[in-house]
């Protein structure tokens, strides 16, 4: 995302973060500044939002919600893909007194699905349908798990352990998270597995779509490994005695975890996403579909996951800085898809750097 605001020329940007070794990232060489700061802190992040027009957050989603009103509280417009687990709502009102734009979720998914959703719910009649299938997965099929995390790994078990909403007959319902496996075939990826996680989030409150689903894939098997640790209970966060020790299974798993979730230089991965959207309009019913798949760039070593995440969220940056978009309050994506002519905007930026929504229906 640095990288991209500074290729435009029109932004003076200034990374911010806690890690030495992530500042010294030849993707951030071209900020304006770069300053080492404790962005746990509240008040470090209000006085860094202070000094600036406009500020991207891209922390851990246990910080997320409180990155966000930090910045609010400085009054500074503000574009966010940290998918903290907090009601982002409760800072609609704080956001609208301070004056800021604040939108959230502005990644893949959630993030450009919203984006997709919110247009044709703007265009269409009405929505009967939506349902969003999307995974970050390593090129190449190895270790134990298949997988790796393209992201915070603490936010992909949450992914596995938050219990997952979806709507059904207009109502919304809750079911535990991995449930309702199946299988998909694409044809340059092969079969790969989809089970529900809670990935909805704002739209189930924000669109009246009677059937509504999201649901992460991964390759064939990974859904029954990660449900039998966390049946085992080695995702809970509640410590156990353990001779005389105290520890929560969680820190100790994700020890044990991470190293084989994390990616090796040079080690490619994809991103798959699969959106359906059935309309109505003027009696006529139509039925949509959107498939992006998008691989490691090798050229500037710059992962999948980091291209469509970060690529979605800068082409919001820009709607903001522009004033395309400038709804004061909190914003979540499909609020923006609404807005003529950003959807189109935002899918233009996506196809400028090589990432390809395709329409087949």
């Amino acid at each position: 995302m640095v990288a991209d605001l500074v290729a435009d020329g029109e932004f003076e940007v200034t990374a911010a973060d806690a890690s030495p070794m992530a500042l010294e990232r030849p993707a951030v060489a071209g900020a304006a500044s770069r300053i080492q700061a404790d962005l746990s802190d509240p008040a470090t992040v209000t006085q860094l939002a202070a000094d600036h027009d406009l500020v991207v957050g891209a922390v851990p989603g246990p910080l997320g919600f409180q990155t966000m009103k930090a910045v609010v509280e400085a009054g500074k417009h503000y574009v966010d893909i940290s998918f903290f687990e907090e009601d982002a709502f409760e800072l609609d009102a704080f956001a609208k007194e301070n004056g800021a734009v604040a939108l959230t979720d502005c990644g893949v998914a959630p993030g450009l699905s919203n984006l997709i959703l919110g247009y044709h719910d703007a265009t269409a009649d009405h929505v009967d349908r939506f349902v969003c299938y999307v995974g970050g997965l390593p090129e190449e099929r190895s270790g134990p798990f298949e997988y790796r995390a393209p992201f915070s790994p603490i936010d992909i078990i949450a992914e596995y352990t938050r219990p997952a909403r979806y709507v059904e007959a207009g109502e919304i319902r809750i079911a535990p998270a991995l449930a309702q496996l199946e299988q998909l075939e694409f044809p340059e990826v092969g079969t790969l597995e989809a089970f529900l996680t809670d990935g909805l989030r704002t739209l189930v409150d924000t669109v009246q779509v009677p059937d509504m689903r999201e649901k992460t894939m991964r390759y064939p098997g990974h859904a029954e490994r990660m449900l039998f640790l966390r049946e085992l209970g080695l995702f809970s966060e509640e410590p156990i005695d353990v001779d005389g020790v105290m520890v929560a299974p969680i820190q100790l798993v994700s020890k044990l975890l991470f190293p084989f979730w994390r990616f090796k230089p040079g080690e490619g991965d994809l991103t798959v996403m699969r959106v359906e959207v059935d309309t109505v309009t003027a009696g006529e019913s139509r039925h949509h579909v959107y498939d992006l798949l998008d691989r490691y760039d090798s050229s500037t070593d710059t992962q999948s996951m980091a291209r469509t995440t970060g690529y979605t969220c800068t082409a919001m940056v820009r709607l903001v800085a522009r004033g395309a978009y400038s709804e004061v309050g909190v914003s979540p994506p499909e609020y923006v898809g609404r807005v003529a002519g950003c959807f189109e905007s935002v899918l233009a930026d996506l196809q400028a750097r090589g990432v390809s929504l395709v329409k087949s229906s």
